[in-house]
């Protein structure tokens, strides 16, 4: 071998490829190995890991079964998914796995279309994921405003913590409807069944959620809550046997090859088909083709949100299509081994960058945590209340929801962005977050073309002033337009055009200050002209910049309309329009523009 080709050869296997691969894929991997990857970044990203993944496994169960899933496959998200994405993915430092934002769209997916079809919407969605980010979409997510993200995540919020009331008071409820207000009513009817057991479980796992922080950040608060209150409760439970309070041992069984498991199976994810034991048909899969949609549109949005706020606590900067593509890989492969979909969870992965992380790595470590714990630890699972479990939900959507900034933004913001706020929230509660999305983006568009549309401002210069320095020859008038030529200002800017100047012979169209101009307004402005043609009135377009000039050229305008001449600058104009007025009669002075104008 050659010493270039053994050169070549070294540098891929640095990570380094001499050719850029189509797809985006391990490139924050690839980054962080490039800088240089030691043992003492290797035990920092080892800690880190270790820590995330102690969180991450109350977590995984806890939103798998607010899913309506056995909690094994939360599990399996966190073990699969995590690992797949940080390998392939593109930000140094995100956790992937179930989150809380998910239970609302995935949730009605189980009720209709059970486990399978979960799995299979999951694998879907992971396929449309990796064409967002071979098509470079990742910066789409800028565009979507901050009141829509901020409006559906807070009725995200109130909806998961209505889903936990059902385990927080321990009510008898075989099912609960899809709809938000038909499961209030199922709660109320429901509510002679409550248990003090249960709230009491949920009361002191809440309180040592929100009071362990303040004892010790080293060991993870929600490790502490639920293993003190398991004891707690399986003393309490020997000592007094009247009383009973559910866990994961009594709510869950799983036949695993024969064998039945109480909670979860201490077992690694096993391969499988994602549709089950029937074949995989057309049918089925348009069947899934809207929940798909649902499920890459939230996971894309959550997962770059995340990564966003991740590099603002680093300083670094993630790929957000290399992101897309490594979630699209995780999502295509987690529902072979049981895997529920997953996005970037912002709060594992906030405290993944506060344990040490540097790399990738570190989420791989804690897929392998997750791993361990599962095989290992998957008997003393089966002791974890359910009441526990949906107090930690509840904490999380208390934190999802950000109380604090909500109100923060529903009282400095403009009205109008209130309103899309309202909207969103109020949308994502009643119907799903879809909706939300789709009518808040639609009426923060909406929004922002009014308030552009004021930015465009028109002016007629028709009487003398004697501190101008540009002097406007009689029988002609200028009319400026200022701002964007498109379809929210087009007819309000050239409304007045086919009027002004009255008594002009030759109009002067000064556009100099107009950057853009679009299909809308080239219309409007040919109306104008049209009108202008009528009235026997000449027009010069003045000074365009490149944009609309170009447009102009397509157009031929001056082809088109006999009447209609063009000029680089206003100066070139005025000297153009002198040339082209009539005899002046009368004694009207000259008018003189602000040195200012374009």
């Amino acid at each position: 071998m050659s010493r270039n080709a053994r050169s070549n050869f070294r540098a891929s296997l640095t990570g380094l490829p001499q050719v850029k691969p189509d797809l985006p894929i391990g490139v924050a991997l690839r980054r962080s190995l490039a800088q240089g990857y030691s043992v003492s970044r290797l035990k920092g990203d080892v800690l880190a890991g270790v820590v995330v993944g102690i969180v991450a496994l109350p977590l995984s169960m806890a939103l798998a079964i607010a899913v309506g899933v056995p909690p094994q496959h939360g599990l399996y998200t966190a073990i699969v998914a995590g690992a797949v994405v940080a390998l392939a993915g593109g930000s140094k430092h995100q956790v992937t796995g179930p989150t809380a934002a998910f239970v609302v769209i995935l949730a009605p997916i189980v009720s209709k279309y059970g486990l399978s079809g979960l799995l299979t919407a999951g694998l879907m969605a992971g396929a449309l994921l990796v064409v967002m980010g071979a098509m470079r979409l990742g910066r789409l997510i800028e565009f979507i405003p901050h009141p829509v993200t901020t409006g559906f995540t807070a009725g995200i919020a109130m909806v998961i913590a209505t889903l936990q009331l059902k385990d927080v008071f321990g009510l008898a409820i075989a099912k609960q409807p899809d709809e938000y207000f038909a499961k209030l009513g199922a709660l109320w009817n429901a509510r002679h069944g409550a248990s003090l057991a249960e709230v009491g479980v949920a009361a002191a796992t809440f309180a040592l959620l929100r009071l362990w922080p303040r004892v010790s950040r080293t060991v993870p608060a929600p490790l502490v809550a639920l293993v003190l209150v398991s004891v707690a409760t399986s003393l309490l439970v020997r000592a007094f046997p009247s009383l009973h309070v559910a866990t994961i041992g009594s709510r869950f069984h799983t036949i695993v090859r024969g064998r039945e498991y109480a909670g979860i199976p201490p077992l690694p994810p096993l391969p499988g088909w994602p549709w089950g034991s029937g074949s995989m048909t057309l049918a089925k899969a348009r069947e899934l083709v809207s929940p798909a949609l649902a499920i890459a549109m939230l996971g894309a949005i959550e997962s770059l949100l995340s990564a966003v706020v991740a590099d603002a606590m680093t300083g670094k900067k993630h790929d957000p299509n290399g992101e897309l593509v490594g979630l699209g890989l995780g999502n295509i492969v987690a529902p072979f081994f049981g895997g529920i979909a997953a996005t970037g969870a912002l709060a594992r992965t906030a405290t993944n960058i506060r344990a040490g992380a540097t790399s990738p790595i570190a989420a791989v470590v804690h897929s392998l945590t997750v791993l361990v714990a599962v095989v290992v630890a998957a008997p003393l699972v089966a002791y974890v209340p359910m009441a526990a479990l949906a107090a930690l939900l509840v904490l999380v959507a208390w934190n999802m929801c950000d109380a604090q900034h909500f109100i923060h933004v529903v009282r400095v913001a403009p009205a109008a962005d209130v309103a899309v706020l309202l909207t969103c929230f109020t949308l994502t509660v009643v119907f799903d977050m879809v909706v939300a999305i789709g009518v808040g983006v639609v009426l923060a568009a909406l929004l922002f073309m009014k308030r552009m549309s004021e930015l465009t401002s028109s002016r007629v210069f028709e009487a003398s002033d004697e501190d101008e320095s540009r002097v406007v020859p009689p029988g002609v008038t200028v009319y400026e337009i200022a701002g964007p030529l498109f379809f929210g200002a087009a007819e309000k800017a050239m409304g007045a055009l086919a009027t002004a100047g009255v008594e002009a012979q030759v109009i002067v169209l000064a556009l100099g200050r107009v950057p853009v101009i679009d299909a809308t307004g080239l219309v409007a402005l040919e109306s104008a002209l049209e009108r202008l043609r009528s009235a026997k009135k000449l027009v010069v377009i003045a000074g365009p910049l490149p944009e609309p000039r170009r447009i102009f050229e397509k157009t031929h305008l001056e082809v088109k309309y006999e009447h209609v001449f063009l000029a680089e600058t206003l100066e070139q104009a005025l000297g153009l329009a002198k040339d082209l007025v009539r005899p002046y009669r009368g004694s009207r002075s000259p008018i003189r523009l602000p040195s200012g104008s374009s």
